[in-house]
């Protein structure tokens, strides 16, 4: 307390120790619910008047949580638990007014008049004291076996939670790290494709490699969503399908138009790709066979939620067909497989005008709450 001389190790080790809080970011953050419990807890059955979840910080204590004590930090010339930080385990003084440690404390000497002190230990991994998780009563006392026991496990329990979310914060920023190279090495591969592709006189194979380029982005611009909105797996569907839409109608024949619009939703990583490969290739698919000759149209892309239900329909009103539809392309086989990976149910409809592709997703429980899914016509 201040009755100490401050010494160049004591310096070293409060540096030490703000630098592992630093870490935890624990310090001046908002009460939760998780350390406030812990603290009424330890009031509990420790049966005091004060509990408190204290990080020791180099110039004051400060309480993530703390119960009938009605302050958020004192100063470190306030702080007992700064001298428990050299116990191993726990430090209990069961008459604060006889310890020299804390009979100068001016929580002693004056209010709310502390005679009696617990604190269980919080170390980080490393080993180094961050704080305690102390009870105080206004009466000399002494804890029991179980009690004390009880402190040391629920301060654990404490470094437990914090080393918990920042262990969730690395993987979180190691995510984000790979979704941003993932995006760039995507989107370096779709120009180089687009490049080839100028490059090639052959008018089927410039068409094949415009094909993989599109797909390629697409996959890069849904990296570039989850990397930006932070949200971890999940995708706004409505702006992420905006943004494809534009790269897409950037290569539709002359006089063809997208009009794509989805209502906001909120869905998985897979969900929003396989929706993105399943509308790229109908668009695609439309732009080489529905307006031959120049013809003029629009295709149609409606995106909406309801019932547990996603339904995307996809419409063009190109020339369609006289039939059902033949073929096994690879057009089909990726629509085919992306419903699949949703349990998507697809339904193609050729009474025209055009063709039109409905899309629908379950998106409660784990399992298709549309109908069997029917064999599935192929697309060129």
């Amino acid at each position: 307390m201040s009755a100490n001389t401050v010494t160049a190790q004591d310096d070293l080790t409060a540096a030490h120790r703000h630098e592992v809080l630093g870490q935890y970011a624990i310090l001046d953050t908002a009460r939760e619910e998780e350390f406030d419990e812990i603290a009424a807890l330890a009031a509990s059955i420790c049966d005091a008047p004060v509990a408190l979840v204290s990080f020791v910080d180099v110039d004051r204590q400060w309480f993530k949580a703390e119960v009938g004590f009605g302050q958020r930090e004192t100063p470190i010339e306030q702080s007992i638990c700064v001298h428990a930080l050299n116990e191993d385990e726990l430090l209990e003084i069961p008459d604060t007014r006889l310890d020299p440690r804390s009979s100068f404390n001016t929580l002693v000497t004056g209010a709310p008049h502390v005679r009696f002190y617990a604190g269980a230990v919080m170390r980080s991994p490393d080993g180094v004291a961050i704080g305690t998780l102390c009870v105080l009563d206004t009466k000399p006392r002494k804890l029991t076996d179980v009690q004390r026991q009880t402190l040391k496990v629920l301060a654990r329990q404490v470094v437990r939670e914090l080393d918990l979310r920042m262990a969730l914060r690395v993987q979180d920023v190691l995510r984000r790290e790979i979704d941003h190279r993932v995006k760039n090495q995507l989107q370096s591969v779709a120009s180089f494709v687009r490049l080839k592709a100028g490059r090639t006189a052959n008018a089927a194979t410039r068409q094949a490699l415009s094909e993989v380029s599109h797909r390629v982005s697409a996959a890069a611009l849904l990296h570039e969503e989850l990397y930006s909105l932070d949200r971890g797996d999940e995708v706004g569907l409505g702006r992420y399908m905006d943004r494809l839409a534009r790269l897409v109608a950037a290569s539709a024949p002359e006089n063809v138009t997208v009009d794509l619009v989805i209502e906001p939703v909120a869905v998985t990583a897979t969900q929003a790709s396989a929706v993105a490969a399943i509308v790229n290739e109908f668009v695609t698919n439309a732009f080489k066979h529905a307006f031959p000759d120049g013809r003029s149209g629009t295709i149609t892309v409606r995106g909406a939620l309801s019932d547990g239900l996603l339904t995307i329909r996809m419409a063009d009103d190109g020339v369609g067909t006289d039939g059902p539809l033949t073929g096994n392309g690879i057009g089909m086989r990726i629509i085919d497989a992306a419903a699949n990976q949703v349990s998507g149910r697809l339904e193609f409809d050729t009474k025209g005008p055009g063709i039109a592709l409905t899309l629908t997703i379950p998106m409660l429980g784990g399992s298709a709450a549309a109908a069997t899914k029917r064999p599935i016509p192929a697309l060129c």
